[in-house]
């Protein structure tokens, strides 16, 4: 079973920069459709950006033109740059493989943004 360990996170101000990486472990990610997903306080997990195989990137309408997403299959890896970040960023963010999102036990940690002045 794939295991993933995001990194990446901390805290910030209004207008910074952050990129985040996910480490996938126990199995292949290379031919999987890949997403970054939001968790604000108290809302739910919402995907933010995806990538699929051949690289492609699709995100949602609040983080478009800030944030990339991208993959380095040779190290198993996935990262999410931020610019711009807003304290409507802040959440804990986590990476998953898009046909997993349902299965509660196919998530990490995840890795803790806030953006505060």
């Amino acid at each position: 079973q794939v295991q993933f360990v995001e990194s990446g996170g901390g805290l910030v101000q209004p207008g910074e920069s952050l990129t985040l990486s996910c480490l996938a472990s126990g199995s292949n990610i290379n031919r999987d459709q890949m997403g970054w997903y939001r968790q604000g306080e108290g809302k739910q997990r919402d995907l933010v950006a995806s990538i699929g195989i051949s690289g492609r990137p699709s995100y949602a309408d609040s983080v478009k033109g800030r944030f990339t997403i991208s993959r380095l299959n040779a190290k198993s890896t996935v990262y999410l740059h931020m610019d711009k970040l807003q304290p409507e960023d802040t959440g804990v963010y986590y990476c998953n493989r898009l046909r997993d999102a349902q299965r509660p036990d196919s998530w990490g940690q995840g890795t803790q943004v806030t953006v505060s002045s």
